[in-house]
């Protein structure tokens, strides 16, 4: 059995316990994804409804044909940030667009390969983007705590109780549902006025319907709209492959990656043809589902999609009334639970290399400054690139002997380390080479055994290496060299410009 298949569909469905369990989880998930949609449908300058329906379909359409079980895709505020410029500029049919060009895209990078570039962010950057992602979900909350009624303060408090607390006494119900629903009752009957669902926006009230965006199909309309789907494409991939990994290591289990880069491809395509704004996977939603209720089957993703739209389409006029208090209580536990302590823990940190853990700072800072998860990503992993570099650089070490050769004296240089554009920078300046300096050296040795040439950087200074020596009148021989490093010095040696 595959172990992204340890959980199946059907042996949830046989089982009434792994199913409630995934039931509850899915309703949980629904009614938090609620509030968030129609935040996002504002930062895109959507209606709500474009943005509920994206949800809607992204969870449905991502639980048959995602690599990642349990995983819930939906409505994101990263793509909400890419798209909305367009939306202001050419408005509904052109970001509809833009959706559906970006799915094409997607599933074009899982066929190009794109997850194979997962192996290069380095696990301080993961867990960078964990951190992020938690102070992320925190801050969403702090709008609602602002200026809002006094009673908003204990009801928070109070759903924190519950949640905690609830979880000690029984998992057989998940604590952020009984949050929810005490709360939601303890407003309602103590007639306590605070904001609600309802002051979020309009909920829909129907069905979403096929949608075909109105626009020319020219160049000049690829144009417009493929920068922007570029960018939801890229994002809303590292996203989702980034909260898959983190679910393969709370569940120890594996995902099929390449499956999830062109699931959400395909997810995103349903999704603009049925008018929503799209979207990727949400990290608060999935730890709800996987690490507060649970879940481990695309039985849950499902079910959230579905529980979406009932409570939406059906019973909207009773989810409004659900206090924005409790939710945001739900969320600041999640965003605790995500939130890797251990890494900022004082022992940790002294074990820890001072690179690993500027890596995760810098990593966590750039998100929360750009609120843009590609980006912070991004400058990680090149922060953790800059900084492998410099420490392998420091490597490369030359030590020197003499020795008779023939009757002669040569100087033999044993080299030591990797060879490459950081390390062999130094190289250069670590012989001797003036006659005064060594009047009795005749003849040079540079000893490459225990060395390995990367890049065309280091033949160019071995170039001028022989070359400095050559114009002080002595003879240099290079030995040493592994097959690789000798057939990349015989294609590139002397055809580079040599630094002097």
């Amino acid at each position: 059995m595959k172990p992204e298949q340890l959980q199946s569909v059907r042996a949830t469905l046989r089982s009434p316990r792994r199913l409630k369990t995934e039931a509850l989880a899915g309703l949980v998930v629904a009614l938090a994804l609620i509030p968030e949609a129609i935040a996002f449908s504002v930062i895109a300058g959507v209606d709500p409804r474009i943005g509920l329906f994206a949800s809607f379909t992204m969870a449905v359409t991502i639980s048959f044909v995602g690599g990642r079980p349990a995983m819930i895709s939906a409505a994101t505020g990263a793509v909400a940030l890419v798209i909305a410029p367009l939306m202001r500029s050419h408005g509904l049919d052109h970001l509809i667009a833009a959706v559906i060009l970006a799915g094409v895209f997607q599933i074009l990078l899982a066929i190009l390969g794109v997850t194979r570039l997962m192996r290069f962010i380095p696990r301080s950057v993961m867990v960078g983007f964990v951190n992020a992602l938690a102070i992320l979900v925190f801050m969403a909350q702090l709008p609602e705590l602002i200026g809002v009624p006094w009673p908003v303060y204990p009801l928070v408090a109070g759903g924190l109780l519950i949640v905690i607390g609830f979880r000690r006494i029984t998992t057989a119900v998940p604590s952020p549902l009984v949050a929810i629903v005490l709360l939601t009752a303890l407003a309602v009957l103590a007639r306590i006025d605070v904001p609600t669902v309802q002051d979020k926006g309009q909920l829909p009230e129907s069905l979403p319907t096929l949608f075909i965006p109105q626009v020319p199909l020219t160049w000049e309309t690829f144009q417009i709209i493929a920068p922007f789907s570029l960018s939801m494409a890229l994002v809303g991939l590292l996203e989702s492959l980034m909260t898959s990994k983190l679910v393969d290591d709370i569940t120890d289990t594996r995902s099929n990656k390449t499956r999830e880069s062109w699931g959400q491809g395909v997810a995103n395509i349903i999704t603009g043809f049925l008018g929503g704004m799209g979207g990727c996977a949400v990290i608060g939603q999935t730890m709800i589902n996987v690490k507060g209720s649970g879940a481990r089957s695309r039985v849950s993703t499902f079910l959230a999609g579905v529980f979406l739209l009932v409570l939406v389409v059906t019973l909207g006029d009773i989810v409004g009334l659900i206090p924005m208090a409790a939710l945001v209580a739900v969320m600041i536990f999640i965003s605790a639970i995500t939130f890797e302590w251990h890494s900022v823990a004082p022992a940790t940190l002294k074990r820890m290399p001072k690179s690993e853990t500027a890596v995760m700072l810098i990593t966590v800072v750039t998100v929360v400054v750009t609120h843009n998860l590609a980006i912070g990503v991004g400058v990680g992993v090149l922060a953790a690139m800059a900084m492998f570099a410099r420490r392998v650089a420091h490597f490369a070490t030359v030590e020197r002997t003499e020795v008779e050769l023939n009757g002669r004296t040569a100087a033999t240089y044993t080299v030591d380390g990797e060879l490459f554009f950081a390390s062999s920078n130094d190289l250069y300046m670590q012989f001797n080479y003036a006659r005064d300096a060594e009047p009795d050296i005749d003849k040079v040795v540079i000893d490459l055994h225990a060395s390995h040439l990367w890049d065309a950087s280091t033949i160019a200074v071995l170039d001028a290496v022989t070359e400095k020596y050559r114009r002080h009148g002595r003879e240099v021989e290079l030995i040493g060299l592994n097959s690789a490093s000798i057939q990349m010095r015989e294609r590139l040696a002397g055809k580079l410009n040599a630094a002097e």
